[in-house]
């Protein structure tokens, strides 16, 4: 099945914009997604009909409110292939998810000694979490290198990977890369060590058709406003048995079974870790999020996305001067570039001039950045309401920008 990428724009009112007088090219999307007018209207649904907080009140809206949150808890658990909602925990995006495991896990689990095994590829969310833990409790922190084709080198990893690895913490998709890590193979390496593994999906959820059992990981963050939801809300799924082992990363109203002042007991998983009121209606979203791809088809989505991608590089490829970054084949979502001589932010302002919205910068990838040997890079990241002629939009303001540069120079 195909896309119906010029019926499903009319659900995307931003999009019939216009930008410093041109029509708006919104590429990035990598960064945060547009909302469809289906999330929004659920979430005004909610808060003009239902709201009132959750879990504790009997009366009748508390429990249309805790029927909305913990049946999208339910759907966001089966978009991602899990065997039921108890371990899906809600979080406000990736970068807590992980956070959540560092501190809640990693303080019971790690101590001196012990390692984490990262790629240097990592988003600064799964690299920093374990800096601190090796500040605070002594482990090792160890980084699989890149491979000539700049992709992760999954041997280098297999070789770092031996008897203290406790953890193996990498990404599903590369948000500067665009690669796609075989996580089923890394995770055969972790449990073969004895170690878990954590999976970084902010850029796979909204591209790929996850199924965490398949992919074998213990842990997989991911974010809602990446893939068509709200801000302020993500999830971090992990196997019942750990949850159930791990202690609370924070306490107050709702992860408590009884509280005196002798002592507390803790609610089970998800409860546990979902301390004071929730993201109610950023919930409702983010299952109408879900819906809303789930009708377009994962594998159609995919198939989009990676179509777009490849016109992209090749139009990428025949400008002189342009470094596409990672591999030749094989990214999704997004491809990011340096052009030699231009500095990547005064492309990205050049850019929105002529209504073409990218990002620039070094992607909260330093590590990476350093060893592509590249300070800051520009990238184009595509979604579903994007069509073909927009990759040839962008493409053609990167040539009349590169021109204007170089006759100014």
């Amino acid at each position: 099945m195909k896309l119906d990428v010029a019926t499903l724009r009319e659900d995307f009112p931003v999009l019939a914009r216009e930008v410093n007088g041109k029509p708006l090219t919104f590429l990035d999307s990598g960064a945060s997604s547009q909302k469809p007018r289906q999330v929004v209207e659920a979430m005004t649904e909610y808060y003009f009909n239902h709201h009132a907080n959750v879990h504790r009140g009997a009366h009748t809206l508390s429990v249309e409110a805790t029927e909305l949150y913990e049946s999208a808890r339910a759907e966001v658990a089966g978009f991602v292939g899990a065997p039921g909602p108890e371990g899906l925990v809600f979080v406000r995006n990736t970068t807590e998810a992980i956070n959540l495991v560092a501190g809640s896990w990693g303080r019971a689990n790690l101590g001196p000694g012990d390692e984490v095994v990262i790629t240097v590829a990592e988003h600064h969310a799964n690299i920093v979490p374990w800096q601190l833990l090796a500040e605070e409790r002594g482990i090792v922190v160890k980084a699989a290198g890149l491979t000539p084709d700049e992709t992760v080198d999954v041997e280098d990893l297999e070789r770092l990977v031996g008897p203290r690895t406790k953890l193996v913490a990498t990404f599903h998709v590369s948000n500067v890369l665009g690669s796609v890590n075989d996580i089923p193979r890394i995770a055969q390496t972790a449990h073969a060590a004895g170690a878990l593994l954590l999976v970084d999906g902010a850029q796979a959820a909204p591209h790929l058709h996850v199924h965490v059992q398949a992919l074998g990981c213990d842990f997989y963050a991911f974010s809602a406003h990446k893939m068509l939801g709200p801000t302020g809300i993500g999830a971090l799924w992990g196997r019942p048995e750990l949850l159930d082992g791990m202690p609370p990363y924070m306490g107050g109203g709702e992860m408590i079974a009884r509280v005196s002042l002798e002592g507390t007991t803790y609610a089970p998983p998800p409860k546990r870790f979902e301390a004071g009121t929730p993201a109610i209606a950023e919930a409702v979203g983010f299952a109408a999020a879900v819906r809303y791809l789930q009708r377009l088809g994962m594998d159609a989505v995919r198939r989009h996305d990676e179509s777009l991608v490849e016109r992209a590089t090749a139009r990428l490829n025949a400008i002189d001067g342009v470094r596409v970054l990672g591999p030749a084949t094989g990214r999704v979502g997004l491809v990011s570039f340096v052009v030699e001589g231009v500095h990547a932010h005064d492309l990205a302002t050049a850019l929105d001039l002529a209504g073409v919205a990218v990002r620039a910068g070094h992607h909260c990838a330093q590590p990476l950045g350093k060893a592509l040997g590249v300070a800051a890079s520009t990238r184009a990241s595509f979604y579903v309401y994007n069509e073909p002629r927009e990759v040839d939009v962008f493409a053609d303001a990167l040539q009349e920008t590169l021109a204007h540069f170089s006759a100014v120079a």
